[in-house]
């Protein structure tokens, strides 16, 4: 038996707006991991090829010069606030990469497979000899094939249009339910039929589906998760 959760990966797949990001951060603040989102990686990637005129008017990608770029391209992971906040460089680019504009184009972006093969590294480096939780849609089929605990997670398709509806709103933006909702739909097809890690469940994942779950009731699932794969003798106490 253990007194304390061993050094591991925590590796959190799932569809857009099932909540894996808070959910993860969530976890590393109460189990003491550290958090990496690898979707804000590819958010980020994406919100440089806006920034640069590499997104056509048509929004085709001229993805030679995406890739060209990736050498120069300074995304990094630093600790603020009790978070984990994504830097392109000297400047905190987490308001900017989650506009409508960076979320219709992130999955055509990360379709990329040479973006995909840069970020994937980057991960890796990133969570080199520590305790990890990592969300996003093929961490535990590609970025961390060998994560001792994966977790795919899933809600009710108007219960994530309305997450994400109300989560445009609470940051000053104007949204529109249908459009919120058709742009899931759409990252949810290119993301599952991606010819480069499409996402798709892990067979030795755990099925976390929280439509109708509030985040104490996460965290209490996940603790007991946790408590039964590790064989914690004192499993930790939630603050919430």
């Amino acid at each position: 038996m253990r007194n304390t959760i061993p050094d591991i990966i925590i590796a959190i797949d799932g569809y857009s707006s099932t909540g894996k990001s808070t959910f993860a951060k969530l976890v590393a603040r109460e189990f003491g991991f550290l958090y990496l989102d690898s979707g804000a990686m590819y958010r980020g990637v994406t919100l440089r090829a806006i920034e640069s005129g590499f997104v056509r008017e048509d929004n085709s990608l001229d993805e030679d010069a995406i890739i060209a770029d990736l050498p120069a391209l300074d995304l990094h992971f630093e600790r603020g606030e009790g978070k984990t906040l994504l830097y392109m460089g000297a400047r905190c680019i987490e308001e900017e990469i989650r506009t409508m504009k960076v979320s219709g184009l992130v999955s055509p972006v990360s379709a990329v497979a040479k973006v995909r093969a840069w970020v994937d590294a980057k991960l890796r480096s990133f969570s080199e000899g520590g305790r990890v939780i990592m969300d996003g849609r093929d961490i535990g089929t590609t970025v961390f094939p060998g994560a001792e605990l994966k977790i795919f997670m899933t809600a009710d398709p108007d219960v994530r249009a309305r997450r994400r509806y109300d989560e445009l709103l609470s940051k000053g933006q104007a949204p529109v339910l249908e459009e919120v909702k058709k742009n899931l739909q759409d990252r949810d097809y290119m993301d599952s039929h991606r010819e480069t890690s499409p996402l798709r469940r892990p067979e030795d994942s755990f099925l976390l589906d929280n439509t109708h779950m509030t985040m104490h009731e996460e965290l209490v699932w996940i603790l007991g998760l946790i408590q039964g794969r590790f064989s914690l003798l004192d499993p930790p106490e939630l603050s919430c």
